[in-house]
This record gives C-alpha cells, sequence and structure tokens, in this order.
C-alpha cells in the first residue's frame, strides 16, 4: 500500500515505495514514517532563520546600511540640498564598498566549503555519524548567529559582522552537506521530489513566521510593538538572537527521530588529509560509473550560484536602487516567501510526475526571462521590483528543490555524504562567481542596478551547461 506525503491523501503513518538501485535498502520496500519525514523538514524550517533572517533580508541588509558608514559621509548626504550631487556620490561609494567586503567575505567562506565539505561528507558516511554532524555543526550556526548580537551598528563593528557571518555560513553549508544525504533515508523514488519540496517549502513557510515576528515585534515603526530601541542597531541585533533560537529549536525534532545510518564498510578509515587522495579515487570512479552525475555537478554548480544570487543581492538591490525601506525590505520578504514556499511545494509533485530537469530548465528560463525584465524596467521605482522580485521567487524555490532531487535520484546508495559534500563544493567552488561579477557590473555600469545583468549571467550559463545533462529515470 502506498500513502502519500504528510497532507496530501491516504492516511496511515508510512510512506510505502518500489525499489531502485540507487537508494540505500533497496532491496527490500520502505516504510517511511511520516514522523521522519516531518521532523526532517522542521530542520529546513528552522533553517530559515539563517538563510532569511541572517544572510538575505535582514542582517546583511543591516550590514550594508548607513549605520556602518563614516559619519561624516552620512552627515554631508542628509545636508546636500536634491538627491545627487557629491555628497551622494561619497556616500553612495561607501556603501557599494560594505557590499563588496560583504561579498568578499562570503567568498571566503564559500573557497572553505569548497576544500572540505566534499571530504566530511564521505567520512560521514563510512563512520555512520551523518546525525551526530549535522547536530554539532548546526549548533556551532546558533552560537555564532548568537554572536552577532554583539555587532553594534557602527563601522568599528563591520567586519566582526562579516567574519561572523563568514564562519556561519561556512557550518550551515557544512550542516546542509549532512542534511541533503538524509533525504534518501526519508524518502523513496517514487516520492523524492515531493519530500525535498516538502522540505524547501517548510523553510520558506518558517521563514515567513519568522519575519512576520520580527518585522511587527522589533522593526515596524519606531523598534516594533515591543518599541525595542534602535539606537546602535539594537533592534536588529536582539532579531540575532531571535533566529539563534529559532534555528536550536526546529533542528531538535531529525536529532531526535530520524534514525542514524550505519557505517559505509566500503569507505576506508584513513586520517583527515588522507581523505583527500580517497576523493580523488572516489571522483575518477565517479565519473566512470556514472559521468552524468558530475557533468549535472558542473552544471549545478553556476545555476545555483545565481540562485543564491538573487537571494543574496535580493535585499541589497531593493534598499540600494529601488528605494525599499528596511521595514518594506522585510515586508517584500515576506511576500518572496510566501510565493517561492508556495511554488515550491506545488512543483515537488510536478517533479515526480516529469522529473527534476524539466523543472529546473522552465525555472531558469522563466528566472533569466523575469531578471532581464527587472533591469530594465529599473526606472520605474519600487513597482517593477515588486512584480519582477516576486516573479523570480516563484522560480527559485522549485529549481533548488529540483536540483537536490536530481542528484538523489542519481547517487549511487551509500555515498550520499560524500555525492552531497561534491554538490556542495562544486556550488562554492564557483561562489565567488555571482558577487564578483555582480561588483564588476557595478563598477563597470555605474549603478547598483547593473548587477541584476551578472546574476542573469550567471543563470544563463548554468542553463546552457545544463541542457546536455541526461535527465535521471524517474520511479
Amino acid at each position: 500500500m502506498t500513502t502519500e506525503l504528510p497532507g496530501g491523501g491516504r492516511g496511515d503513518d508510512a510512506l510505502v515505495t518500489t525499489t531502485s538501485p540507487l537508494f540505500a535498502d533497496s532491496a527490500t520496500d520502505r516504510r517511511i514514517p511520516r514522523r521522519w519525514v516531518v521532523s526532517w523538514a522542521l530542520w529546513d524550517w528552522g533553517g530559515a532563520a539563517f538563510n532569511a533572517v541572517i544572510t538575505t533580508f535582514v542582517f546583511t541588509v543591516y550590514l550594508t546600511s548607513s549605520l556602518f558608514v563614516d559619519p561624516a559621509v552620512v552627515s554631508a548626504k542628509n545636508a546636500e540640498s536634491g538627491t545627487s550631487g557629491p555628497a551622494h556620490t561619497a556616500y553612495d561609494a561607501a556603501v557599494a564598498v560594505l557590499s563588496s567586503g560583504l561579498a568578499w567575505g562570503v567568498g571566503i567562506a564559500g573557497i572553505v566549503v569548497a576544500l572540505i565539505a566534499p571530504v566530511l561528507g564521505q567520512r560521514t558516511d563510512g563512520s555512520g555519524r551523518r546525525k551526530l554532524w549535522l547536530g554539532v555543526n548546526t549548533g556551532v550556526v546558533v552560537l555564532v548567529t548568537a554572536l552577532m548580537f554583539f555587532v553594534v551598528g557602527q563601522p568599528s563593528y563591520f567586519l566582526l559582522g562579516v567574519a561572523l557571518v563568514a564562519i556561519g555560513t561556512i557550518f550551515y553549508e557544512i550542516a546542509t552537506v549532512n542534511y541533503n544525504a538524509m533525504l534518501v533515508q526519508v524518502s523513496t523514488p517514487k516520492t523524492v521530489g515531493r519530500v525535498s519540496g516538502f522540505g524547501w517549502g517548510a523553510g520558506y513557510l518558517g521563514g515567513i513566521v519568522l519575519l512576520l515576528i520580527v518585522y511587527f515585534g522589533m522593526v515596524v515603526g519606531d523598534g516594533g510593538l515591543l518599541h525595542v530601541p534602535t539606537e546602535n542597531g539594537l533592534n536588529i541585533r536582539i532579531i540575532a538572537l531571535i533566529a539563534a533560537a529559532w534555528t536550536l529549536v526546529f533542528s531538535l525534532p531529525v536529532l531526535f527521530t530520524v534514525p542514524e545510518i550505519a557505517p559505509n564498510a566500503r569507505t576506508p578509515r584513513v586520517g583527515f588529509f588522507a581523505s583527500y587522495a580517497v576523493l580523488v579515487r572516489d571522483i575518477g570512479r565517479l565519473w566512470k560509473e556514472s559521468r552524468n552525475t558530475v557533468l549535472f555537478l558542473i552544471a549545478s554548480a553556476l545555476f545555483r550560484d545565481g540562485l543564491v544570487g538573487v537571494f543574496t543581492f535580493g535585499g541589497i538591490l531593493a534598499q540600494g536602487t529601488f528605494g525599499f525601506t528596511s521595514g518594506q525590505v522585510i515586508i517584500f520578504a515576506i511576500a518572496a516567501n510566501v510565493v517561492a514556499g508556495v511554488s515550491t511545494l506545488l512543483s515537488g509533485r510536478l517533479d515526480d510526475r516529469f522529473g527534476p530537469k524539466a523543472v529546473i530548465v522552465t525555472s531558469l528560463v522563466g528566472l533569466i526571462v523575469a531578471g532581464l525584465a527587472v533591469f530594465f524596467t529599473h526606472d520605474l521605482g519600487a513597482a517593477a521590483f515588486w512584480v519582477g522580485g516576486l516573479v523570480l521567487c516563484l522560480f527559485v524555490g522549485p529549481a533548488q528543490s529540483a536540483s537536490r532531487t536530481f542528484l538523489a535520484r542519481v547517487t549511487p546508495a551509500g555515498r550520499e555524504g560524500e555525492v552531497f559534500g561534491l554538490y556542495a563544493t562544486t556550488g562554492r567552488a564557483v561562489s565567488f562567481l555571482a558577487p564578483t561579477l555582480f561588483a564588476i557590473f557595478v563598477a563597470v555600469g555605474g549603478a547598483q542596478f547593473w548587477g541584476i545583468l551578472a546574476i542573469v549571467l550567471v543563470l544563463a550559463i548554468g542553463l546552457a551547461l545544463l541542457l546536455p545533462v541526461r535527465a535521471p529515470r524517474r520511479a
């Protein structure tokens, strides 16, 4: 007998599936309790605190705000009549420096992830400690997020803020390797698209709830309904503490509910640095056994960097180019998460029916068209960003979810941590691309909105590399 994803149909407490040699325990029908699926998805719900609040719509926008610009430059801008002039130019240049500094910090974090992610994933496969390391890495993210409370809204604290964002990014990405690898533990070949979409959708919906809480509690008006003082960014710093608690609470269910994997006897027990030699050997073996997987890893590295760029620079563009206030950025973020969450939940069924490649290609085409529309209509102001930005969000979630299921469908059983580690590495190996091109396009074009073309370019290159990759078979 077969049941659906939570909320989706027939009603016992398990998902039963057909078999597939690409999934662990594929020799027999697998019964997956619903509580495993829900507990696994709740980690994504909790991870929304770092994704939506810290790196996208609140804390990074805070780091690139006027609080971290030299007060003399801010005063000169405020004193200058009109909306243009030398003081405004100096202020815009200062904000651009902050954006570049943040981009470099995130880029360095990406290099670290690229170097260590596949080895750590490989070692968790061999040791049978995938869930343990998910807990450890998530714990570090919680700690670093809480420490962001000490990033006072003054220029001298900017580097501390960037450093904490970078460290949090490293551990969050490594935790995501363990989390993504667990997808095959809580899904089957027949339901992997819906389960992945359920997880991504939970992440977006969790972002909505948390953003509503922090907006009305800490941001709207003068310090929100709680009337939190805004001096030196105190209200934003308290939001960091709330985000840390949110991540902690919702990361616990998966750690207590989903069983740990068994050790993989095929993975040799070697030291950390010797693991790189094993990794090189295994990549060569993966190229021979599943070349299509390697080609997908390369293509996805490009388009996923573009997807990250959409959210990383979305809030910054809303504020710097389209004139949104911090509160308006959060309101847009809530609407964006609603759109992305609903579209991702729906796309899971399309993934299982038509395959992940069809979903990814459709989403990338939609993203490219919407991105170009935002670029060419930037003079229309906030209305253009509202329409174009929400259309972009319509396609981001489905592309992210389907990318994960594509890889889950082609990964040999027992090597999920290693392959998803490579997934993180290939993505992070080019994670400098979107931020660097963004900075270059802004410098050459002379205005922040030119960075939109950089993101569109990265997405287009990823799409071009994806088209020749063979779609995985469906259950």
